[in-house]
């Protein structure tokens, strides 16, 4: 199944994880956000991994 919705909760760190392992869908500003419109399937693979490194536990999905 696709993921159709990204989002990161709050307590995210900043640390540069996900933006630096998909930097297509996180954009590190003074937190992580997510970037709007983005075919999130494309980066699947990347969004999870993201997701499992992350410190905080604070990037999520729906598939």
């Amino acid at each position: 199944m696709a993921i159709t919705k990204v989002w990161v909760e709050e307590d995210c760190t900043s640390c540069g994880i996900c933006e630096s392992l998909c930097p297509e869908v996180f954009l590190i500003k003074d937190i992580s956000t997510v970037i709007e419109g983005v075919n999130y399937s494309a980066y699947e693979r990347h969004i999870k991994g993201a997701a499992e490194s992350c410190p905080v536990d604070v990037i999520k999905y729906t598939e």
